[in-house]
């Protein structure tokens, strides 16, 4: 990992962040929040939108991003997502911070606003997706839907290799809705990644598991559906 190197004008700038999280705290928000699992060591329940508010009145750097991650409030490694560089992003702080992170939100908050943007993005997917902690495979199964979401001009040749590790996870009901969510995205990329999708969803239904044939079911259904069809017509 990075080694923090103390500076003067980051830290008034850290120490800025810090209040205008204090102040923007909502306690009911975080009680509906831990009814739904998501327990942090400290939470505000500061919004998402009030939390890109705060972001846009900073200018994206990396130490700061740093510092806001090691801060451990829900709201600060939110923020260190929001205010990264992605081309100061390492393979290593990649892994660290993704391998620590303990909520589907900030997996998937990691993913949206500074994973997808940088160079490792394809790899770290693809590792991620093979990964022994649950939270890790939820994160490489969401960023690969994000990047079906985000890079439609990418070639498809990016994107084969994930066909060759989907197969248990379709077997793990803890991760149905990711699944179903990011193979959705995938096969909604194009009409040849479409066809691509649907294929290998006909395959999992021969998977001696009664979620992966559900699974299965629900995922060539939508595939398959006018909606989905139509689009592929609409962008040619």
């Amino acid at each position: 990992m990075d080694v923090i190197i103390d500076d003067p004008v980051q830290e008034q700038e850290f120490r800025r962040i810090l209040t205008k999280i204090r102040l923007s705290k909502n306690g009911e928000v975080v009680e509906q929040m831990k009814k739904h699992g998501l327990v942090y060591k400290m939470n505000w329940g500061v919004s998402i939108s009030r939390l890109r508010e705060i972001a846009s009145q900073f200018k994206p750097n990396h130490l700061l991003a740093l510092k806001l991650w090691n801060k451990q409030w829900r709201e600060t490694m939110i923020l260190a997502a929001m205010l990264d560089v992605p081309e100061s992003v390492t393979e290593e702080q990649m892994d660290y911070w993704t391998k620590s992170v303990e909520t589907t939100e900030i997996a998937e908050t990691l993913n949206t606003f500074l994973w997808v943007k940088t160079k490792f993005v394809f790899v770290k997917a693809l590792e991620w997706c093979r990964g022994k902690k649950h939270l890790v495979r939820y994160a490489g199964l969401h960023l690969m839907g994000r990047l079906a979401l985000v890079e439609k001009s990418a070639m498809d040749e990016f994107f084969e290799p994930f066909f060759d590790i989907l197969s248990p996870l379709a077997k793990d009901p803890s991760l149905k809705q990711v699944f179903y969510r990011s193979y959705i995205l995938l096969g909604m990329k194009g009409k040849a990644m479409n066809e691509r999708a649907i294929i290998f969803a006909e395959e999992l239904k021969l998977i001696d598991s009664e979620d992966c044939r559900n699974l299965a079911e629900l995922i060539l259904s939508e595939l398959r559906s006018e909606y989905v069809q139509e689009s592929f017509v609409k962008n040619t």
